[in-house]
């Protein structure tokens, strides 16, 4: 029985891959991979490693996840070393908490690698600070796309109310609602928005908008996924601070 890497490769940029990371990687029997890990990364495995794309796209999961904790599981019982390998940090909604649960509940060794989330890197590289003095003391991360079978809604739209910066995750196809429950609960319509695409990679594009007329803009601009919605009076310093230029 081997041990498991639960693992985060970071938003995108190679450069933000962990030293940890990079190591495991490196001395891996078999890497199990998501679509948002930088395919580049696999090129630092050792010569006759196993790779194993386990991808989810909406609507289109190469495998669903109660298979994917058995495949980790299996490969774990068959190698000495295996990486599950997410994108961004592995317990920031990567599912991570669940495999290491399957994992100990088969008596599985296993080991969390916190990799860079992109909750504040993309954003950072967007120009815009998820905290700023005199700005803003406080941030919030949210999922933008909970289970669909969900009877209720764990999302608290109400706490939403304060003047802090909200970062929404997987949000892109629900932004007309999130920007709609926003107002409903306080947020003024003027409330300043950003999305940003594929972030920290070359392709990456933003768009800044508000409340009342973020969606368009972004329908507009053909805005696609992976993507981050930033909420917040933040997004306002991105015109001083940007400091990488976009694609467009």
């Amino acid at each position: 029985m081997g041990k498991v890497y639960l693992t985060g490769a970071g938003p995108g940029d190679i450069d933000l891959l962990t030293v940890k990371a990079l190591r495991v990687v490196r001395e891996a029997d078999v890497i199990i991979y998501d679509r948002l890990a930088n395919p580049d990364i696999l090129k630092e495995a050792k010569p006759g490693c196993e790779f194993v794309y386990v991808g989810k796209e909406d609507g289109r999961h190469t495998l669903p996840q109660d298979q994917i904790n058995e495949v980790i599981y299996k490969k774990a019982m068959e190698n000495e070393s295996v990486v599950r390998l997410k994108g961004g940090d592995p317990l920031v909604f990567g599912r991570g908490g669940e495999e290491a649960k399957y994992l100990r509940e088969r008596g599985v060794e296993f080991e969390f690698i916190p990799g860079v989330t992109s909750a504040i890197s993309v954003p950072a590289y967007a120009g815009i600070p998820v905290t700023h003095r005199g700005v803003a003391v406080s941030f919030k991360v949210v999922t933008g796309h909970e289970t669909p079978n969900k009877k209720h809604s764990q999302v608290d739209w109400e706490s939403m109310r304060a003047d802090e910066t909200i970062i929404f995750l997987m949000g892109l196809h629900n932004l007309r609602n999130i920007a709609e429950n926003l107002v409903k609960v306080g947020r003024p319509k003027d409330t300043p928005c950003a999305v940003i695409s594929k972030g920290t990679t070359p392709d990456q594009k933003s768009v800044t908008g508000t409340l009342e007329n973020i969606y368009e803009k972004v329908k507009d601009a053909q805005i696609q996924t992976p993507a981050l919605i930033v909420v917040g009076k933040v997004v306002e310093l991105k015109k001083d601070l940007e400091w990488i230029e976009e694609s467009k």
